[in-house]
């Protein structure tokens, strides 16, 4: 038990921040703190649209930018990473909050921030690395549609109707819109998605989602323009509270918190590593990111704050803004809880339809189409793949697409792996000048035969390589050589037993060579060749079975003694 105990202190203390880490915030302070001000500046619209969007509200889009993006910089495996509200959590949390309410969504980020922590101290981050391409890409698009449609409803001024089917939401909204036709909202929204767009290919590093937004607001405000606002906020962040937490729906509230856990899972590791990718010599903890992002999550609903996963876009302008250690992120939610004490009043004036041109350009940004036209034309796999994980998230809801993308992606796989095994009918010697006849060679070839097994022998490859087998022709001998079997697992193993119980029931003495080391346990564990083994047919070389399938015909009188040909090891 003490063992135990002691272990766990320790991988919890693995998890934790280290000094050096502490240390590196005084390297560069100027450097971060300006980064981090950039990063604020690009959040802010994003924190106040990504709240609206999940249905908790502006308010508590900025408490999850301050409290979870304060918690993850600190804790998380990642020095560059930025997190907060995004675009892909807001996707999953708008049924939750539409079935359960407000208080609902919060429980679920308690759940999904200890899923997340149980998930690091399981060290199960590596294999998110696992996720294949087409998957990520067609989850990305996928996300970038359902963002660009539930931001109609806002963009045209009219309210979003109750349905978690964005589609139904944006096809409801232009029918309440063309019944009652307010062009101010689409004007505001469209000016300022067109500024975004524009502004990031002539100055990227000028953050005209904000310039964008203000501007917006002056102008409303200027002509008096009758369009919905955001309305009060408070000045400042609510005193931490569990009064939403019901126990008795903690059940009915179980999978929702699933699925956001494996969203903030996937969604942040995925932008740890774009930020490598990004820098020169930085390199992501992928259980410390889990941890990190647990304890965000585990907290943020404390204070009102809808569940945060890294931010990809934030996370990038925090790297090209020369980010030099986690004091940016930090610095990036310190800047924003200032604004939320000090600027609540004039946040409270921006209409809503600016940020729904803010979302709408960014969901437009999300989507690289020169990565999504590749990867449609790299393979017809990749292709279905992509096109499907994108259909389904539009569709389902993200992590059944993430599931049924994965799904898809490795039936293909085991397929393409199928096919990659072979079963060849090998010479037993070269054709090479000897001291055979060539009525020797007929006589041998007319009796023996071996197999080369190339490849792995498993589930996906079993039932063609039976068929095969079982398909050999009349002979007296079969010799399977298995040195170049890759990996073998208990379908093949069951297969294989089979084949060569079919083989012996026709009369054929069958010899087997070449097992590896690795594959004697399950072929002995399900008793596949126990019966050869016993019988002495079971050999480490190609020319020790080939020896004996002689010896075995020199005994049964069907080759003469004389008959003595030269073997070929593997």
């Amino acid at each position: 038990m003490s063992t135990l105990m002691s272990a766990s202190r320790a991988r919890l203390r693995s998890l934790l921040p280290e000094r050096a880490e502490i240390a590196a915030y005084a390297r560069r302070p100027r450097r971060d703190l300006l980064a981090g001000l950039t990063v604020a500046i690009v959040a802010l619209p994003l924190a106040l649209g990504f709240g609206i969007s999940s249905g908790l509200g502006a308010a508590a889009g900025l408490a999850t930018a301050v409290v979870a993006g304060a918690i993850a910089a600190v804790f998380g495996g990642s020095g560059l990473q930025v997190s907060g509200p995004t675009g892909a959590m807001t996707v999953v949390l708008v049924p939750i909050m539409h079935a359960h309410g407000a208080s609902g969504v919060l429980t679920v980020g308690v759940l999904a921030g200890l899923l997340l922590i149980a998930l690091a101290l399981a060290r199960a981050g590596k294999y998110m690395a696992l996720v294949p391409a087409p998957v990520v890409e067609g989850f990305t698009l996928g996300i970038a549609c359902v963002i660009g449609l539930q931001q109609i409803p806002g963009a045209l001024g009219v309210p979003a109707s109750h349905s978690d089917k964005v589609t139904v939401v944006a096809w409801q909204a232009a029918r309440d819109f063309l019944a009652h036709p307010n062009w101010w909202p689409a004007a505001i929204a469209g000016a300022v998605a067109a500024l975004m767009l524009a502004g990031a290919r002539l100055r990227p590093t000028v953050p005209f989602s904000l310039l964008a937004v203000a501007a917006a607001t002056v102008a409303a405000e200027l002509a008096g323009l009758d369009v919905p606002r955001i309305g009060e906020l408070p000045a400042g962040l609510p005193a931490p509270s569990l009064a939403f937490l019901d126990v008795s729906a903690l059940g009915s509230l179980l999978a929702p918190a699933v699925a956001v856990a494996a969203l903030a899972a996937l969604e942040s590791l995925l932008s740890a590593a774009v930020a490598d990718g990004m820098s020169v010599n930085h390199k992501h903890d992928p259980d410390r990111e889990l941890f990190g992002q647990g304890l965000a999550n585990l907290v943020a609903p404390l204070f009102g704050g809808v569940p945060a996963t890294g931010a990809i876009a934030r996370t990038a302008v925090n790297v090209r803004s020369g980010a030099q250690s986690r004091l940016a992120a930090l610095a990036h939610a310190a800047i924003l809880a200032v604004i939320v004490f000090t600027a609540s009043g004039l946040v409270a004036k921006i209409p809503l339809a600016a940020l729904a041109g803010v979302l709408l350009a960014t969901a437009f940004r999300m989507v690289e189409a020169g990565s999504v036209k590749a990867m449609l034309r790299s393979t017809r796999g990749d292709a279905v793949v992509l096109v499907l994980t994108a259909l389904a998230t539009v569709a389902l809801d993200l992590v059944q697409a993430v599931i049924l993308g994965l799904i898809v992606a490795g039936a293909l796989a085991l397929r393409a792996i199928a096919r990659d095994v072979r079963l060849d009918a090998m010479p037993l010697r070269p054709d090479l000048p000897g001291d055979h006849t060539d009525e020797e060679h007929a006589l041998l070839a007319e009796h023996i035969v071996a197999y080369r097994l190339d490849g792995p022998l498993f589930f996906a490859a079993a039932h063609r390589f039976l068929l095969q087998l079982s398909n050999v022709a009349d002979v007296s001998v079969v010799i399977l050589r298995m040195s170049r079997v890759t990996a073998i697992d208990a379908s093949g193993a069951l297969v294989l037993g089979d084949a060569i119980t079919r083989l012996r029931r026709r009369g054929i003495t069958v010899y087997i060579s070449g097992i590896r080391d690795g594959h004697h346990q399950p072929l002995h564990a399900l008793g596949v060749i126990a019966d050869l083994d016993r019988a002495g047919h079971v050999f480490a070389t190609t020319p020790e079975a080939i020896a004996a399938a002689r010896d075995h015909l020199h005994r049964t009188g069907v080759l003469p003694a004389a008959l003595e040909p030269d073997v070929v090891g593997e």
